[in-house]
Parts: structure tokens; C-alpha cells; sequence
């Protein structure tokens, strides 16, 4: 039973030899590649341009961050921008509201001076035919007191009284004092024309002012809607270019994200691999010390 324990132990020691020999030949050869490689210029060269690439890398971030903040910037100066141009539309309306409310108040008095203006008139034609027809009764009945005035006086001129006594003085203040009352009248009745006159003229010079008004409002409308259709196209055109300058920093960031994510990928597989060569020397380790305290315990 013993002889067939050392027979079996001395079977393990030398495939244990045989596995550490073996192990330290790799392991040797590893080394030496290792060595080559750090001493040629190779490996330097490679690691050189592994760095070289890493930075340009870390620069092309670096780029792109700076990139992104002045795309922010930008945009937060097209958001302004796009607020301070709505705000100037929204005013644009109001004032646009206020010519319409403006050319509807002076259309209105435009119709009101033209009622105004054809009530004046038939206002004037009707005096005017009212003074014709007081003057015609006034020729009239100053025709009839004439002739009465004369019938009058051939019939006093018939009688042979005192001359004194029967002259038609008071038939002549009767006429000078009616011809003194239609004077009035008719005085009255033309400063009433006058000032209706002057009422009319006065309505004319609001109607032209009014024409003029109006026509200043429907330039001044069509200024308007020119600058808004203006401000419009402009606001088309920030809002592509802020929806393009999106689209590009969009694609930026993902290629920068795609770029973080495969360095951060190759990361870990470095980590992987020396966690891997630690372990491999961790067991290799291990496996030494075992067979040193078998090697002692066959001995």
C-alpha cells in the first residue's frame, strides 16, 4: 500500500513538474516578448501612437465640449433672438389692431361728415328756398303797400282839406319799419347761411382730413403687414437654422458618445486581460507553493 502511495505520488510530482516546467518556460518566453517589446522601438512606437491617438482623442473632446458650449450659447442667443422677434410681432398685431381700430373709427367719421355734409346741404336748400320765398312775399306785400300807399294818397290828393292834415306819414314808417323788420330777417337768415357755409367748409376740411387720415392708416397698415411678413420669414429662417445647428450638435454628441462609449469599452477589456494575467500568476503562485510542500512532503 505504501509502494503504490509513492507510485502515485511520485505520478503527480511529475506532472506537476512537467505543468511548472512548462509554465515557466511560457511564462519565460512571455517575459522575453515583453522585454523585446519595451526595448524595441517598436513596442515604443506602438505605444507612442496608442498615446498619441488617446490624445488626440481627449483633444477632439476637448473640442467638442468647447464646441457644445458655443453651440448652447448660440442657441440661447437664437431663443432670445426668437423671443425678442415675437415680441416685436406681438407688438407689430397690436399696433396693427390699433390702425384697424383707428380706420374703422375714421371710416365711421368719414360716414358721419358725409351724413353731415348732405344734411347740410339740404339744410342750405332748404334756407336758401326759404329766403327766395320770404323775399318774393316781401316784394309782395311791399308791392301791395305801395300800391295802397298810392291809392291811398290820390284819395287824399281828391280832397281839398288841409294838406298837413292827410300826408301818409304813417303809412310810410308802417312801410320803412316792415322793410327795416324783413331787412332783419333777411340778415338773419344770411348769417344762418353764412355759418351753415362756414359749417360746410368745415365739414368738407374734416371729410378731406378724414380721407387723409385714412389713407395714412392704409399706408401705414401696409407698412406694417410688409415688416411682419418680414419678421416672419426671418423667424422661419432662425428656427431652421437653430432646428439645423440641433441636428448637428446632435450628431456630434452621439459620435462623441459613441467614440467615450468604445474608449470606455477597450477600458475595460484592459481591465479584463490584467485581471486575467493577475490571476493566471495568482494560480501560478498557488500551484509553486503546493508543489514545493509536496516536493517536501516527498522528501
Amino acid at each position: 500500500e505504501e509502494s503504490l502511495q509513492m507510485w502515485d505520488l511520485n505520478k503527480r510530482l511529475e506532472a506537476y513538474l512537467a505543468r511548472v516546467k512548462f509554465l515557466e518556460e511560457e511564462n519565460e518566453v512571455l517575459r522575453a516578448e515583453i522585454q523585446s517589446a519595451k526595448g524595441s522601438p517598436c513596442g515604443e512606437s506602438w505605444r507612442a501612437k496608442y498615446e498619441e491617438e488617446l490624445r488626440a482623442l481627449r483633444d477632439a473632446l476637448d473640442h467638442a465640449f468647447r464646441e457644445k458650449c458655443t453651440a448652447e450659447l448660440a442657441r440661447d442667443n437664437l431663443y432670445e433672438e426668437v423671443q425678442q422677434v415675437k415680441s416685436r410681432c406681438q407688438k407689430e398685431q397690436a399696433a396693427r389692431e390699433a390702425a384697424k381700430k383707428q380706420l374703422s373709427l375714421s371710416r365711421k367719421e368719414l360716414e358721419e361728415e358725409r351724413r353731415a355734409q348732405i344734411w347740410l346741404k339740404e339744410r342750405a336748400v332748404q334756407l336758401e328756398k326759404e329766403v327766395e320765398a320770404l323775399l318774393e312775399v316781401h316784394e309782395e306785400e311791399k308791392a301791395g303797400l305801395d300800391q295802397e300807399i298810392v291809392s291811398f294818397s290820390q284819395s287824399l290828393e281828391s280832397f281839398r282839406g288841409a294838406p298837413v292834415a292827410f300826408q301818409p306819414v304813417e303809412v310810410e314808417d308802417y312801410s320803412k319799419r316792415l322793410s327795416e323788420i324783413w331787412k332783419g330777417a333777411v340778415e338773419t337768415y344770411k348769417t344762418e347761411v353764412s355759418q351753415l357755409e362756414g359749417s360746410l367748409c368745415q365739414a368738407k376740411e374734416n371729410l378731406w382730413k378724414a380721407v387723409e387720415d385714412n389713407q395714412q392708416s392704409q399706408l401705414q397698415l401696409q407698412h406694417l403687414e410688409k415688416d411682419l411678413a418680414g419678421l416672419k420669414a426671418r423667424k422661419e429662417m432662425l428656427e431652421e437654422s437653430l432646428a439645423q445647428q440641433w441636428q448637428e450638435q446632435r450628431g456630434e454628441a452621439e459620435k462623441f458618445q459613441l467614440a467615450m462609449e468604445a474608449l470606455e469599452q477597450e477600458k475595460q477589456t484592459l481591465r479584463a486581460q490584467i485581471a486575467q494575467v493577475l490571476e493566471d500568476r495568482q494560480q501560478l503562485m498557488h500551484l509553486k507553493m503546493s508543489l514545493s510542500l509536496e516536493v517536501a512532503t516527498y522528501r
